[in-house]
């Protein structure tokens, strides 16, 4: 019985790391997708509070710029110590207080009505909200209506800021017992020619900020029931909540930063990051993400219950998980009964009983061994020993050997250790990095090529440790040969059209192919992609395509172009383009060929079309074709040196073409055996 057992125990422990596998992934899947998604509502609410902040110092520093408040102050500090100036430094007091109370009014820096809020009939109410002018010496200049008192609190928040810095208090409780801010931005004095700006006071606003900062954390359309975002500050190891609790009361709760997993506390902290193993103040589990202001010492957290986000996900892992449990344990007691049978003292029946049992069992692990042999990949895992612990008939077929007899035997003796090698490297490298390697092989059997693409995907114990590698290779010789032959009949069909544009051009002969060859090779030099470099290559090859329209007599023609004519070889490289305009390419080789004759500074064909906004391999191009241009014997003009031809390029950089190109251009002669190459 030691060998069912063993099959069957080997069994269930592929089916449940699979299951475990593909458990994992699908809620790596699902978490990923809510951090998207509460990333996204978590931006948005923060940018709204953010440029909420921001534009409550904008007023007040556009009230600070204006000319006539920076006179008047500065004349008030002035006027203040003339006791025969009372009247006009009261004037002048007027005047701004009557500014203050308009823009306070404007602004929402106005004492909010009587109706806003109860205050107890015993108590008085002071102001609360309003805007203020203080001088440098901390003297109130002016106020308007319902300004607080420059006192307290207030007045040590004033002093501890930086000249010339604007600045935001937090958020505190007022008499009323609404969320109430403090704004300070600088007043300088009115600019004279020559004369160096000063600070002469300050603006102060004050506000009640409840109802306009709270309704900023409900994200509009929100179908969640249970998301919501707050706001927090994290100070002298305590979270303190700003948002209203559920009786509507702000900055209700405080609680430790350190209380276990508290969501707010990791968003505070962490801001950015996102975790799903948090627990709000309610102790309920939740997915949480937080965003940090610069402006205050705020935290935003966005949440979601846990199991809103996740719980039906949880439920469908969960109960796959339990439906293979139950199978394993089904095995077990099958396994258990034929074990208690086969020691009885009923031999006959006992073995009769457990050769059907067997003959189950075998047909199960036979419809396990159909499933894996129906793939058309090699399917196998290898231990942390390089030995097999599962094998399909696919990596039976390749070893040469039964699968029963691969189990257990190290990978090397099976395949060779010259052949297991490159299996058991992979394999090492998926244990060591944790997570899957893929790999493209060619190998050469019988003079026929032979590509495989493969993966490694480590499985892990409970503990997160790997200790197996479940491999999955595939043959793909079929798809790279199909891909290299459509690349040689693409290469075949250029080369012949530029055999046929060198024969009915011989003054030009070879130009396209060296215009290829460089343009290559600045590819290279400028490290652009493998397709950007084809296609530069391709480009260049074609670049004289459109002179098959162009009669025989006018390519060769040694005497002066009639203008006609010039303009046909001109237009030429748009031929091409219109030639090849039906062509699928790799690259965007047509478009290479339009934007060939652009000009860096806009000057080219199309017109218009200036700078980066030509694609790089036009640049490429523009310059390799310029290039051996120059050095190339003409029939009406002499060959330039190679010298001469780069200081023309140079003298065109920034003009004519990409200084960038022309760089990798000099690079590739001076410093990668280009001229070497040229004279080949």
């Amino acid at each position: 019985m030691i060998f069912p057992i063993i099959i069957l125990a080997l069994i269930a422990i592929i089916g449940v790391v699979a299951v475990w596998f593909f458990v994992d992934q699908e809620r790596e899947r699902e978490e990923t997708q809510w951090q998207l998604r509460m990333g996204i509502v978590a931006d948005s609410r923060f940018t709204d509070v953010d440029r909420w902040l921001n534009r409550q110092l904008d007023e007040l520093n556009g009230l600070a710029k204006n000319e006539s408040l920076q006179i008047y102050t500065d004349q008030i500090n002035e006027l203040s110590a003339d006791t025969t100036q009372t009247d006009q430094v009261e004037a002048l007091r007027d005047y701004l207080r009557n500014l203050l109370t308009v823009t306070a009014d404007r602004t929402g820096f106005s004492l909010p009505s009587a109706g806003d809020t109860d205050v107890p009939a015993n108590v008085s109410e002071t102001g609360v909200a309003g805007l203020m002018i203080v001088d440098s010496q901390g003297n109130v200049v002016a106020a308007s209506p319902g300004a607080p008192p420059f006192s307290g609190a207030l007045q040590t928040f004033v002093s501890s800021q930086t000249q010339g810095q604007r600045a935001i208090s937090d958020m505190t409780l007022n008499g009323r017992g609404n969320p109430t801010m403090a704004f300070v931005v600088p007043i300088l004095a009115a600019q004279t020619e020559g004369a160096q700006a000063t600070q002469i006071g300050i603006i102060l606003g004050i506000k009640e900020v409840g109802s306009e900062v709270f309704p900023l954390l409900k994200q509009p359309g929100e179908s969640s029931v249970t998301a919501k975002s707050v706001l927090v500050r994290f100070k002298d190891g305590k979270i303190t909540y700003l948002s209203p609790d559920e009786n509507g009361k702000p900055m209700a709760i405080e609680l430790d930063a350190d209380t276990p997993d508290l969501d707010t506390a990791f968003a505070a902290q962490k801001p950015g990051a996102f975790a799903t193993d948090k627990q709000n103040a309610a102790g309920e589990r939740v997915l949480v993400t937080g965003r940090a202001f610069t402006l205050v010492p705020w935290a935003l957290a966005y949440s979601i219950d846990y199991d809103e986000a996740l719980g039906a996900a949880e439920a469908r892992f969960r109960n796959l998980t339990i439906y293979l449990l139950l199978a394993v344990a089904l095995v077990g007691v099958i396994i258990v009964a034929v074990w208690r049978h086969g020691s009885s003292r009923r031999a006959s029946q006992a073995a009769h009983q457990f050769q059907q049992m067997a003959t189950k069992f075998e047909s199960q692990k036979n419809l396990l061994q159909l499933v894996t042999d129906s793939q058309p990949t090699q399917i196998f895992i290898l231990d942390d020993k390089d030995r097999y612990q599962f094998a399909n008939s696919q990596a039976s077929k390749a070893a040469g050997i039964p699968t029963t007899e691969m189990i257990g035997k190290p990978i090397a003796n099976v395949l060779g250790p010259q052949a297991a090698k490159r299996y058991i490297t992979l394999s090492h490298e998926a244990m060591e990095l944790k997570h899957e390697v893929s790999n493209v092989a060619r190998s050469e059997e019988g003079g026929k090529v032979k590509v495989v693409q493969s993966e490694h995907i480590p499985l892990r114990d409970p503990s997160g440790a790997p200790i197996s590698v479940l491999t999955v290779e595939r043959d793909i010789t079929d798809v790279v040969t199909e891909r290299e032959r459509r690349a040689r009949i693409l290469n075949q069909l250029v080369k012949t059209l530029v055999d046929v544009v060198d024969k009915r051009d011989p003054f030009a002969a070879q130009h396209s192919s060296r215009v290829a060859k460089v343009a290559r090779s600045v590819a290279k030099e400028m490290g652009l992609t493998e397709v950007e470099t084809e296609t530069a290559d391709i480009a260049g090859n074609l670049l004289n395509l459109g002179k098959i329209l162009i009669p025989e007599d006018v390519l060769s023609k040694t005497g002066q172009l009639t203008e006609a004519e010039r303009d046909m070889i001109k237009n030429s490289i748009q031929t091409s383009a219109d030639l090849l305009q039906g062509i699928e390419f790799d690259g965007p080789v047509v478009l290479t060929l339009r934007q060939a004759q652009a000009n860096w500074d806009g000057t080219g064909q199309p017109p218009g079309l200036a700078g980066d906004a030509i694609v790089v391999t036009a640049r490429v191009i523009a310059v390799a074709n310029a290039f051996i241009g120059m050095i190339s014997e003409r029939a009406f003009r002499s060959a330039l040196s190679i010298d001469d031809a780069i200081e023309n390029l140079m003298k065109g950089s920034g003009k004519a073409f990409d200084r960038r190109v022309v760089a990798a251009l000099v690079n590739y002669l001076d410093n990668r055996s280009g001229r070497a190459d040229l004279e080949k």
